[in-house]
């Protein structure tokens, strides 16, 4: 006997409350209070991170994971790593670019159109809509790419903002919402899942002693600061279930700083307040690896790379951000077979 199927009523777009909209409602104190003063599940609440509609999500399950590659899209014509060879690859040949990164093995392309390199001269936000724009656009019509994420490396809101509405899925803001009032309420407003690095100061300001020096502990002061931000995302609307971290390697650090973040990279996950959170970290080709092996050239750095990102896979990193795909696709595999990720979930329902 079949089932008369019911006409389903649409449903409305949800929209994010505030806890300061939440006066409005009948409730005395915001839903949060409510929630905490819950018992503790039997089983611990398990994080979701979504990356893409056609990509599964990151899990704080405690089941085994494998690490994601993030693919480094630079549309810059001054970029460290290759001296803007992309940048002036004419749409054929950057598709061609594209596609063999992801049957290399990216399942995320994050896609850049200003270097971040310390010392850069930073371009407008038009000039990098201008350079970006149209790489997403081409992306969006790469059938290979459908079932990939696509970042926007940015530290503008109008650019994220411009980006998402063209087809990206998340926002990469090396900052952190720091050089830009407008990128947090841009993140809450898109609801889309963002990465919040760690950086200080600007990329012509973040290698001075100033910003490079940490009297409490390179591990203590990454994990207060990054906490920071995190509280600011929130409050100004982004979910926490939304959010990524990443070290920051190589922003306003020096090469002991970027070597303690690779080798204590778990105890930064374990820091308070940052506990079952996903994390990002990006050395690939990055100075310290030049200078510790003596190779000048950052293309030629892929051993080092790979060092590192084994290091991070082991400090428990969801995703290493790279220049070599095909090469770091099988680092990732051998570090993941090492060394399994199991994330240990907060057992809170908000923290």
């Amino acid at each position: 006997m079949l089932t008369p199927c019911l006409p389903v009523p649409k449903l409305t777009k949800p929209r994010l409350i505030t806890e300061d909209q939440q006066k409005d409602f009948p409730f005395k104190v915001p839903i949060q209070n409510y929630l905490r003063k819950l018992p503790p599940p039997d089983e611990p609440l398990v994080r979701l991170t979504p990356l893409a509609p056609n990509l599964s999500p990151i899990s704080s399950a405690r089941i085994p994971l494998n690490t994601r590659l993030m693919a480094i899209l630079n549309i810059t014509p001054d970029s460290f790593s290759d001296g803007g060879q992309i940048y002036n690859q004419g749409r054929a040949l950057l598709a061609k670019t594209i596609q063999n990164r992801i049957e290399a093995g990216a399942t995320i392309i994050d896609i850049g159109g200003q270097s971040t390199r310390p010392g850069a001269v930073q371009v407008s936000a038009e000039e990098e809509l201008a350079r970006v724009l149209p790489v997403v656009e081409l992306v969006r019509s790469i059938p290979e790419a459908a079932d990939i994420a696509i970042s926007i490396d940015t530290y503008f809101g109008l650019v994220a903002e411009k980006a998402i509405t063209a087809g990206a899925h998340l926002i990469n803001d090396v900052s952190a919402g720091t050089m830009d009032d407008a990128m947090l309420p841009t993140m809450a407003k898109l609801g889309c899942t963002v990465c919040l690095m760690h950086m200080r100061g600007t990329p012509e300001t973040m290698n001075s002693l100033e910003m490079m020096s940490y009297p409490n502990g390179i591990i203590e002061t990454v994990g207060r600061e990054l906490v920071e931000r995190v509280r600011a995302a929130e409050r100004a609307g982004v979910r926490r279930w939304r959010i990524i971290l990443d070290p920051g390697i190589g922003f306003a650090k020096t090469e002991d700083h970027n070597l303690q973040l690779l080798r204590r990279q778990d105890e930064l996950m374990r820091y308070p307040g940052l506990e079952g959170m996903p994390w990002l970290v990006g050395a690939s080709r990055k100075a310290f690896i030049g200078k510790i092996t003596g190779v000048k050239e950052a293309y030629k750095r892929t051993w080092g790379t790979a060092v590192a990102v084994s290091a991070a896979i082991q400090g428990g990193a969801d995703i290493v951000r790279v220049h070599d795909v095909s090469e770091m696709a099988q680092v990732a595999k051998m570090a993941d077979a090492l060394w399994p990720k199991r994330h240990h979930v907060h057992s809170k329902y908000f923290d």
